[in-house]
């Protein structure tokens, strides 16, 4: 493990104080992840999701700024299950494992097809003997749960049909960075009620941020996910909408986020789908009526009839910085279940 002060990080300019052992204390009292699965962002609380975003940004903060070599994960290996493909989750993850010192192993459906040519809950097993960790990108969530269930080793959702929680780390770590605290932000959420939309639903509540989201009719988010946002929401005292007029989601908003409105599986409805969500760009126009310090997020990759080219390549859209986020995010996520290391800059502020 190494000590919150090296050599390596105090012969350089400190321009970052380190932690004290109150706010030591305080973190190692609060948030328990080492060794838990992370399926949904529904199982874990406001603290839990801070401490998450705090390491990521530590690493972040001394990878990228410091040059620092931080091999966290020496020794290790994590199982990537990709029944979708991806570029940021593959990348992100591959090279975030690899930046720790760790070992990722790619593993596509030629590889391995989950209760196919052999049963999840023997995947599981086996994959338990091999690996540390797995993060599997699948079509079904039930998959993820019955690879949860049998193995004896963490389980990431890298993506299900249900919900997207690690591309939601990115998008709070990005929004972090940029306003400086995320309570009392108001996210509008314009397209599909879909999987990265769930996730945002099972989490902005607990860090103060309001959702108004915006879809056409017959596209709106699951029922139960609804249900539980609403209790969220409640519970949290934050703003909850939902709407079916792009404007009036967009109108004071401080975020405006969309995402493909043809996921993969979903070709054969594309012409059907196109048309269902006529006046669901996000143009300049919806960002008129926005917050006047709106910005635009985009998990990608982007089709120009969601988004139009001067929104995306404005200065206001922080899609690269977005994409980019998604690796500090991953091994800040894959450090905290793996080890108990404790960050050296100060907490995030929320």
């Amino acid at each position: 493990e190494l000590s919150l002060t090296t050599h390596s990080y105090l012969s350089r300019p400190l321009f970052v104080p380190l932690v004290t052992p109150s706010m030591l204390h305080d973190t190692l009292d609060s948030v328990k992840l080492k060794g838990r699965s992370f399926l949904t962002l529904k199982d874990f609380n406001a603290e839990e999701i801070k401490h998450i975003l705090w390491v990521s940004a530590d690493l972040k903060n001394r990878i990228k700024h410091r040059s620092e070599y931080v091999p966290l994960l020496q020794g290790k290996s994590i199982a990537m299950i990709f029944e979708k493909r991806s570029t940021r989750t593959r990348m992100s993850t591959e090279t975030g494992f690899s930046l720790l010192g760790g070992h990722p192993c790619f593993l596509t459906p030629q590889d391995i097809h989950l209760g196919v040519n052999e049963s999840t809950t023997d995947t599981a097993r086996v994959l338990s003997g091999l690996a540390d960790i797995v993060l599997a990108r699948v079509y079904s969530h039930s998959s993820l749960e019955h690879l949860d269930k049998d193995a004896s080793i963490p389980i990431i959702n890298g993506l299900s049909d249900l919900y997207h929680p690690i591309q939601i780390l990115a998008d709070l770590l990005t929004l972090q960075e940029h306003y400086g605290s995320l309570k009392g932000l108001t996210l509008a959420w314009i397209g599909d009620g879909n999987n990265v939309l769930h996730s945002f639903m099972m989490s902005l509540a607990k860090l103060g941020v309001n959702l108004k989201v915006a879809t056409p009719k017959g596209y709106e988010p699951d029922a139960n996910v609804t249900q539980e946002a609403q209790l969220l929401s409640k519970q949290f005292g934050t703003k909850l909408q939902f709407l079916t007029d792009p404007m009036e989601a967009a109108r004071d908003s401080n975020v405006l986020v969309t995402d493909t409105w043809v996921s993969m599986g979903q070709e054969e409805e594309k012409k059907r789908r196109l048309k269902d969500f006529h006046g669901y760009q996000i143009t300049m126009q919806t960002g008129s009526v926005a917050a006047p310090d709106w910005t635009f997020l985009h998990c990608l990759p982007r089709k120009a009839e969601e988004v139009d080219d001067e929104v995306f390549y404005s200065p206001r859209s922080l899609v690269f910085a977005e994409a980019e986020n998604r690796k500090w995010t991953i091994m800040g996520l894959m450090v905290c279940i793996l080890t108990d290391y404790t960050p050296q800059i100060p907490k995030l502020k929320f």
